[in-house]
């Protein structure tokens, strides 16, 4: 799924090049945005269910009404693309394509595993981002299990290192907010949905 908007804000990281002017306060988006942007890494890692998408949306759509480019997608339609883009030539192309929206929110990260080209494909995303462009990224995973997420402990450092580098980091915690009426009734017990 990708949906490209026209005006433009996860487990939540900010990560901007040079000196972090403004953090993201509730329902402000800063004047300018530059750098990355991240969903929290808790340990545990988040619980699907508490808002992480739904809040990437919400900052990528702050971020249009502030007049930015937003590229919204999944980790696993982006690396698809990516590697689609590999097979016919046309990579370069579509790295581009990632690039040019001046917020990227990719969501999803580490629901489905990560092949050794695709880590790569992603890296070379990040390092052409690095410090250029903002990100928004959204995982359950929590970092140090990036390695695993990625299939190689040497490229998830790499990417990590360039991710964090400016990066504030907002855990989410709690329970799933999709069964949360089951829990009111009853339906669902308390650890069944932590889970």
């Amino acid at each position: 799924i990708q949906t490209h908007f026209r005006i433009v804000s996860p487990p939540v990281l900010w990560s901007r090049p040079g000196p972090i002017r403004s953090i993201l306060t509730t329902a402000r988006m800063p004047r300018r945005l530059a750098g990355t942007a991240f969903l929290s890494f808790p340990v545990p890692a988040p619980r699907p269910g508490v808002g992480k998408t739904h809040l990437a949306v919400g900052l990528g759509l702050r971020a249009i009404e502030r007049g930015y480019r937003v590229l919204f997608t999944t980790a696993a339609a982006m690396i698809a693309s990516l590697t689609k883009a590999l097979g016919e030539g046309r990579l370069e192309e579509k790295l581009k394509f990632y690039s040019v929206p001046r917020l990227l929110v990719v969501d999803e990260i580490g629901y489905l595993p990560i092949d050794r080209t695709g880590a790569n494909l992603f890296f070379q995303l990040v390092s052409r981002r690095y410090e250029r462009g903002p990100m928004i990224l959204t995982s359950n995973q929590s970092l140090g299990s990036w390695g695993d997420v990625f299939g190689d402990r040497v490229i998830a450092t790499a990417i990590l290192d360039r991710l964090l580098h400016h990066a504030i980091t907002l855990n989410i915690r709690g329970n799933s907010y999709r069964l949360k009426d089951k829990l009111k009734a009853g339906l669902v017990q308390e650890a069944e949905a932590q889970q």
